[in-house]
């Protein structure tokens, strides 16, 4: 490259870019032009209404105040509504279809009371509080005493500047906002104590009621039952239409297997069995999956979630897996008319293990 092609260098260190206008496009000097990335300053400071307007500010007031009310009327409805409403009702509600009554009254009373305390405290500070910008140059991690006793005074300042202590409706009603919503979370425990009651120990197998059929909705005869096959049931009255439908059958469904009479090794599986046709609980015990998997040849059931092994066998205890403990065996026999029916209902807690099982 000869000299000629080098650019040259300008005096004084500036830099000068050549357009075809005699320099006139992209010329920049260091010197001569404004700072381009210089502080613009914070913007003229505009009032709000609610700033030269006293009746403005308290309908402001009125309207945060009501916000916090309403967030208060909305979580004495979450209680109510949970010590109240059935949790096996359903509505229907436009355009989702028919949901669970309970869990959409809860959903829409916390929603609202939470959502009146935000909007609330936003429109209290977009149109109450002072909205005077303020810019304070970064510092050190630790800060001076200097810094803490500004920040205590900046404290103090936007305390006034707030106006809580010259407004006492917002300051009443969001302290009793405040102080109720967490009843919502307290008021969830109850069941955590007596209420329950041992809703758990049982199911709506009682004596007298038979095995129907849950694929044909007819009650079963012994017939029905063939050695190697296996069966689900239902109690007698138990229907798909009804509210509380899946909570039932997941405590009451029955699987039934025939056995060979000879082949049952615990005594008491044979003495609750009908000429070796045994009734147990479908729920694993592990995590209440249902159990649906059956090898005749070693009456073995198997749930297909953990692989849970069941021997029904010898009293459905546990051979493989992480069940803790055998499946529940309802005890059986035939009515006057020839149909399977229950002798009483399940000795044990169906399905995973729970809290003070004793």
């Amino acid at each position: 490259m000869s000299s000629h092609d080098m650019p040259e260098e300008e005096p004084h260190g500036e830099i000068q870019a050549h357009g075809d206008a005699g320099g006139e496009h992209g010329a920049l000097a260091r010197g001569g032009d404004k700072d381009p990335f210089a502080d613009p300053g914070l913007p003229p400071h505009e009032h709000r209404v609610q700033d030269i307007d006293e009746q403005a500010a308290k309908r402001s007031e009125r309207l945060v105040a009501l916000l916090f009310t309403l967030s208060m009327l909305c979580t004495v409805g979450f209680i109510a509504a949970y010590v109240a409403i059935d949790p096996d009702k359903s509505i229907y509600v436009f355009p989702i279809g028919h949901l669970s009554a309970l869990n959409f009254t809860l959903g829409l009373t916390l929603g609202i009371a939470l959502f009146s305390i935000g909007a609330g405290a936003v429109h209290w500070a977009r149109t109450l509080m002072s909205d005077a910008e303020i810019a304070d140059e970064r510092h050190a991690i630790e800060a001076e005493p200097e810094v803490k006793s500004k920040v205590v005074a900046d404290f103090k300042q936007g305390a006034k500047d707030s106006a809580f202590g010259r407004r006492p409706l917002i300051r009443t009603t969001l302290f009793g906002a405040l102080a109720l919503v967490p009843l919502s979370g307290l008021v969830l425990l109850r069941d955590l104590g007596l209420l329950p009651e041992d809703k758990l120990r049982h199911t709506q197998w009682k004596r007298g009621k038979l095995l129907v059929n849950m694929n044909t909705d007819q009650p079963l005869r012994p017939s029905d039952v063939t050695v190697g096959s296996l069966t689900f049931a239902k109690p007698e009255g138990l229907e798909e239409k009804q509210e509380d439908y899946q909570e039932q059958i997941a405590k009451a469904a029955l699987m039934i297997v025939r056995l060979q009479p000879g082949d049952i090794k615990d005594k008491r599986e044979l003495d609750w069995s009908h000429e070796g046709i045994v009734a147990y609980s479908k729920i694993c015990t592990h995590v209440g999956c249902p159990i649906s998997l059956y090898e005749q040849q070693t009456h073995h059931v198997l749930c297909p979630c953990h692989q849970s092994t069941f021997d029904l066998a010898d009293g459905a205890k546990v051979i493989f897996g992480p069940a803790g403990h055998a499946l529940p065996q309802l005890r059986i026999g035939v009515n006057s008319d020839g149909y399977l029916e229950a002798l009483d209902d399940f000795q044990e807690p169906v399905g995973p293990a729970f809290w003070e099982r004793g």
